[in-house]
């Protein structure tokens, strides 16, 4: 499942995907058929991005990433607005180890709401992109002693002072 760009912003609903960064903010469209581009301002507006945020749990916090892989395979969800019984039993059943005092109703239905924005994106079953670790090549440490002391002999700048101006 990939995540990434994918943002939740306060005050607006939906998800965001995030398109581009300027020197303020960044360039949001949102993920619903509206496509409604938006600027986020970041000295305004608060993001969270989807593969960061956790739920609470009982030992330890539960990333989103991993409770939508277990509603994937759960079957459908109920409705996000449901009544808070119902998707706590959902929740239940998809994070059995959520803490029941600090996981409102209000968290769960944004959770279902947002996982049924997302089921249908081609990205959310996709698989995570991994970062490429860099090729490095290891020349031994005498032969790279030995060039770097000689590069540097030879490429020493020539700096120009400036003359002083007499003051008259």
């Amino acid at each position: 499942m990939n995540l990434y760009g994918i943002v939740a912003v306060s005050g607006k609903p939906g998800l965001w995907k995030a398109l581009a960064q300027n020197k303020t903010g960044f360039i949001l469209e949102s993920l619903d058929a509206q496509k409604t581009k938006l600027v986020a301002n970041l000295s305004t507006a608060k993001l969270a991005a989807l593969e960061e945020i956790t739920v609470f749990g009982l030992d330890d916090d539960i990333k989103l990433k991993d409770i939508f892989e277990r509603m994937k395979t759960a079957g459908t969800p109920p409705d996000a607005k449901a009544d808070g019984k119902k998707l706590r039993e959902y929740f239940r059943e998809v994070a059995p180890d959520h803490d029941e005092d600090k996981v409102y109703a209000s968290d769960m239905k944004k959770i279902v709401s947002w996982f049924n924005l997302l089921k249908d994106l081609p990205q959310f079953n996709e698989a995570e992109p991994t970062a490429a670790e860099p090729v490095t090549e290891e020349a031994p440490v005498a032969e790279a002693e030995n060039e770097g002391v000689e590069a540097a002999a030879e490429e020493k700048p020539k700096v120009k002072k400036a003359k002083a101006k007499k003051a008259e």
